[in-house]
Protein backbone atom coordinates (compact mmCIF):
# COMPACT_ATOMS: atom_id res chain seq x y z
CA UNK A 1 0.00 0.00 0.00
CA UNK A 2 1.47 3.79 -0.96
CA UNK A 3 0.48 5.98 1.44
CA UNK A 4 1.08 10.12 1.36
CA UNK A 5 0.88 11.21 5.29
CA UNK A 6 -0.02 15.04 5.72
CA UNK A 7 0.98 15.89 8.83
CA UNK A 8 2.59 19.50 10.01
CA UNK A 9 3.24 18.01 13.66
CA UNK A 10 6.55 16.43 13.25
CA UNK A 11 6.16 13.89 16.41
CA UNK A 12 2.87 12.67 14.89
CA UNK A 13 4.08 12.39 11.30
CA UNK A 14 6.96 10.25 12.65
CA UNK A 15 5.19 7.83 14.58
CA UNK A 16 2.54 7.39 11.69
CA UNK A 17 5.73 6.85 9.38
CA UNK A 18 7.60 4.15 11.47
CA UNK A 19 4.35 2.43 12.01
CA UNK A 20 3.18 2.46 8.51
CA UNK A 21 6.59 1.51 7.10
CA UNK A 22 6.78 -1.44 9.69
CA UNK A 23 3.60 -2.59 7.90
CA UNK A 24 5.54 -2.97 4.81
CA UNK A 25 3.67 0.54 3.49
CA UNK A 26 5.70 3.17 0.84
CA UNK A 27 5.38 6.10 2.85
CA UNK A 28 5.78 9.81 1.53
CA UNK A 29 5.73 12.92 3.87
CA UNK A 30 4.53 16.12 3.65
CA UNK A 31 4.41 18.58 6.54
CA UNK A 32 2.57 21.53 4.70
CA UNK A 33 -0.31 22.20 2.53
CA UNK A 34 1.16 23.16 -0.59
CA UNK A 35 3.82 20.24 -0.47
CA UNK A 36 0.53 17.92 0.43
CA UNK A 37 -1.17 18.96 -2.89
CA UNK A 38 1.85 18.91 -4.82
CA UNK A 39 2.73 15.62 -4.00
CA UNK A 40 -1.35 14.44 -4.17
CA UNK A 41 -1.36 15.66 -7.17
CA UNK A 42 1.87 14.37 -9.06
CA UNK A 43 2.00 11.01 -7.63
CA UNK A 44 -0.91 8.07 -7.33
CA UNK A 45 -1.43 7.00 -3.55
CA UNK A 46 -3.90 4.08 -2.57
CA UNK A 47 -4.61 6.51 0.41
CA UNK A 48 -4.31 9.69 1.70
CA UNK A 49 -3.71 10.93 5.19
CA UNK A 50 -4.32 14.58 5.11
CA UNK A 51 -4.08 16.57 8.38
CA UNK A 52 -7.25 19.44 8.71
CA UNK A 53 -5.14 21.99 10.06
CA UNK A 54 -2.26 22.27 7.88
CA UNK A 55 0.17 25.95 7.50
CA UNK A 56 0.09 27.43 3.76
CA UNK A 57 -2.70 26.04 3.04
CA UNK A 58 -5.43 24.22 5.36
CA UNK A 59 -6.51 20.60 4.54
CA UNK A 60 -9.89 21.29 3.68
CA UNK A 61 -8.35 23.08 0.49
CA UNK A 62 -5.78 20.69 -0.49
CA UNK A 63 -9.20 17.92 -0.28
CA UNK A 64 -11.07 20.23 -2.88
CA UNK A 65 -8.27 20.79 -5.02
CA UNK A 66 -7.42 16.82 -5.12
CA UNK A 67 -11.11 16.36 -5.94
CA UNK A 68 -11.04 18.67 -9.22
CA UNK A 69 -8.35 15.34 -10.55
CA UNK A 70 -8.38 12.32 -8.54
CA UNK A 71 -10.69 10.25 -5.89
CA UNK A 72 -7.70 8.81 -3.76
CA UNK A 73 -9.28 7.61 -0.73
CA UNK A 74 -8.07 10.09 1.82
CA UNK A 75 -8.80 10.10 5.74
CA UNK A 76 -9.22 13.43 7.43
CA UNK A 77 -7.22 13.95 10.63
CA UNK A 78 -8.42 16.89 12.98
CA UNK A 79 -7.08 17.82 16.62
CA UNK A 80 -11.29 19.30 17.42
CA UNK A 81 -14.32 16.89 17.92
CA UNK A 82 -16.60 19.64 15.87
CA UNK A 83 -19.18 18.10 14.16
CA UNK A 84 -18.83 20.97 11.72
CA UNK A 85 -15.56 20.18 10.92
CA UNK A 86 -16.70 16.57 10.30
CA UNK A 87 -19.47 17.79 7.92
CA UNK A 88 -17.24 20.20 6.11
CA UNK A 89 -14.36 17.62 5.44
CA UNK A 90 -16.98 14.95 4.28
CA UNK A 91 -18.92 17.28 1.82
CA UNK A 92 -15.32 18.83 0.58
CA UNK A 93 -14.96 14.62 -0.25
CA UNK A 94 -13.31 13.27 2.20
CA UNK A 95 -13.76 9.39 3.00
CA UNK A 96 -13.19 8.96 6.38
CA UNK A 97 -12.58 10.95 9.86
CA UNK A 98 -10.17 10.44 12.85
CA UNK A 99 -9.90 12.73 16.07
CA UNK A 100 -6.83 13.23 17.22
CA UNK A 101 -5.52 11.35 19.68
CA UNK A 102 -6.16 8.22 17.68
CA UNK A 103 -5.27 4.41 18.30
CA UNK A 104 -2.23 3.86 15.39
CA UNK A 105 -4.32 0.42 14.78
CA UNK A 106 -7.86 1.90 14.09
CA UNK A 107 -5.91 4.53 11.72
CA UNK A 108 -4.52 0.87 10.46
CA UNK A 109 -8.00 -0.82 10.22
CA UNK A 110 -9.28 2.31 8.30
CA UNK A 111 -6.41 2.71 5.68
CA UNK A 112 -6.72 -1.24 4.79
CA UNK A 113 -10.46 -0.81 4.06
CA UNK A 114 -10.18 2.58 2.16
CA UNK A 115 -8.01 0.51 0.52
CA UNK A 116 -9.60 -2.39 -0.03
CA UNK A 117 -12.66 -0.11 -0.99
CA UNK A 118 -10.85 1.04 -3.83
CA UNK A 119 -9.73 -2.16 -4.92
CA UNK A 120 -13.23 -3.74 -5.58
CA UNK A 121 -12.55 -5.28 -8.68
CA UNK A 122 -9.39 -7.12 -7.24
CA UNK A 123 -8.97 -10.31 -5.84
CA UNK A 124 -7.82 -10.73 -2.32
CA UNK A 125 -6.40 -14.15 -3.24
CA UNK A 126 -3.97 -14.36 -6.18
CA UNK A 127 -2.33 -17.49 -7.64
CA UNK A 128 0.75 -18.04 -10.09
CA UNK A 129 1.16 -21.77 -10.85
CA UNK A 130 1.44 -23.32 -7.55
CA UNK A 131 2.14 -20.31 -5.21
CA UNK A 132 -0.96 -19.09 -3.45
CA UNK A 133 -0.71 -15.25 -1.84
CA UNK A 134 -3.47 -13.67 0.18
CA UNK A 135 -3.67 -10.18 0.13
CA UNK A 136 -6.05 -9.80 3.22
CA UNK A 137 -4.30 -12.06 5.72
CA UNK A 138 -0.65 -10.74 3.88
CA UNK A 139 0.80 -14.92 3.95
CA UNK A 140 1.91 -16.61 0.99
CA UNK A 141 2.34 -20.57 0.21
CA UNK A 142 3.40 -22.38 -2.13
CA UNK A 143 2.27 -25.97 -2.74
CA UNK A 144 0.71 -25.99 0.40
CA UNK A 145 3.91 -24.80 2.45
CA UNK A 146 3.78 -21.20 3.76
CA UNK A 147 6.82 -18.90 2.69
CA UNK A 148 7.56 -17.30 5.96
CA UNK A 149 7.94 -13.09 4.47
CA UNK A 150 9.13 -9.86 6.32
CA UNK A 151 6.80 -6.98 5.61
CA UNK A 152 8.72 -5.44 3.05
CA UNK A 153 9.38 -8.88 1.05
CA UNK A 154 4.92 -9.58 1.00
CA UNK A 155 4.75 -5.88 -0.26
CA UNK A 156 7.09 -6.78 -2.83
CA UNK A 157 5.47 -9.92 -3.95
CA UNK A 158 2.17 -8.55 -3.54
CA UNK A 159 3.31 -5.64 -6.24
CA UNK A 160 4.95 -7.99 -8.62
CA UNK A 161 1.76 -10.83 -8.45
CA UNK A 162 -1.02 -8.16 -9.02
CA UNK A 163 0.95 -7.16 -12.03
CA UNK A 164 1.43 -11.09 -13.48
CA UNK A 165 3.39 -10.82 -17.01
CA UNK A 166 4.59 -7.25 -16.71
CA UNK A 167 8.07 -6.06 -16.65
CA UNK A 168 8.54 -3.61 -13.82
CA UNK A 169 11.56 -1.43 -13.96
CA UNK A 170 13.78 -0.74 -10.83
CA UNK A 171 12.42 2.82 -10.59
CA UNK A 172 8.99 1.90 -10.72
CA UNK A 173 9.06 -1.18 -8.08
CA UNK A 174 11.07 1.28 -5.65
CA UNK A 175 8.34 3.46 -6.23
CA UNK A 176 5.66 0.99 -5.35
CA UNK A 177 7.50 -0.69 -2.49
CA UNK A 178 9.62 2.05 -0.80
CA UNK A 179 9.19 6.41 -0.54
CA UNK A 180 10.31 8.70 -2.50
CA UNK A 181 12.94 9.11 -0.36
CA UNK A 182 14.46 5.86 -1.70
CA UNK A 183 18.25 6.49 -3.73
CA UNK A 184 18.15 4.97 -7.16
CA UNK A 185 22.56 4.47 -6.27
CA UNK A 186 21.41 1.83 -4.06
CA UNK A 187 21.08 -2.41 -4.78
CA UNK A 188 18.29 -1.98 -2.23
CA UNK A 189 15.75 -3.76 -4.94
CA UNK A 190 18.09 -6.10 -6.09
CA UNK A 191 19.17 -7.09 -2.57
CA UNK A 192 15.47 -7.33 -2.16
CA UNK A 193 14.76 -9.76 -4.99
CA UNK A 194 17.23 -11.71 -4.42
CA UNK A 195 15.64 -13.15 -0.88
CA UNK A 196 12.28 -12.78 -2.37
CA UNK A 197 13.86 -15.41 -4.76
CA UNK A 198 15.08 -17.07 -2.43
CA UNK A 199 12.47 -17.88 -0.47
CA UNK A 200 9.39 -18.47 -3.39
CA UNK A 201 11.87 -19.91 -6.09
CA UNK A 202 15.33 -21.72 -5.09
CA UNK A 203 13.26 -24.00 -2.12
CA UNK A 204 10.73 -25.52 -5.06
CA UNK A 205 13.20 -25.57 -7.83
CA UNK A 206 12.58 -29.12 -7.93
CA UNK A 207 9.16 -29.60 -9.02
CA UNK A 208 8.04 -25.98 -9.96
CA UNK A 209 8.03 -23.58 -12.88
CA UNK A 210 10.86 -20.48 -11.46
CA UNK A 211 8.16 -17.47 -11.71
CA UNK A 212 10.56 -14.36 -10.66
CA UNK A 213 12.70 -13.73 -13.96
CA UNK A 214 15.38 -11.15 -14.35
CA UNK A 215 15.14 -9.15 -17.74
CA UNK A 216 18.49 -7.45 -18.69
CA UNK A 217 18.27 -4.00 -18.87
CA UNK A 218 14.60 -3.83 -17.99
CA UNK A 219 13.60 -4.44 -14.66
CA UNK A 220 11.47 -8.01 -13.10
CA UNK A 221 8.68 -9.87 -13.66
CA UNK A 222 6.51 -12.45 -12.29
CA UNK A 223 5.62 -15.27 -14.77
CA UNK A 224 5.22 -19.13 -15.73
CA UNK A 225 7.06 -19.40 -18.72
CA UNK A 226 5.54 -21.38 -21.63
CA UNK A 227 8.73 -23.80 -21.92
CA UNK A 228 8.69 -24.55 -18.09
CA UNK A 229 4.81 -25.44 -18.40
CA UNK A 230 2.88 -25.47 -15.15
CA UNK A 231 3.81 -27.66 -12.06
CA UNK A 232 3.21 -31.24 -11.67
Amino acid sequence: MKILIVEDELKTADYLHKGLTEQGCAVDMAHNGLDGQHLAMQHDYDVIVLDAMLPGLDGFSVLRSLRTLKQTPVIMLTARDSVEDRIKGLHDGADDYLIKPFSFLELLARLQALNRRGRTQEPMQLRIANLQIDLLSRKAARGGIRIDLTAKEFALLAVLARRQGEILSKTAIAELVWDMNFDSNTNVVEVAIKRLRDKIDVPFSAGSPKLLHTIRGMGYVMEVRAEEGPPA
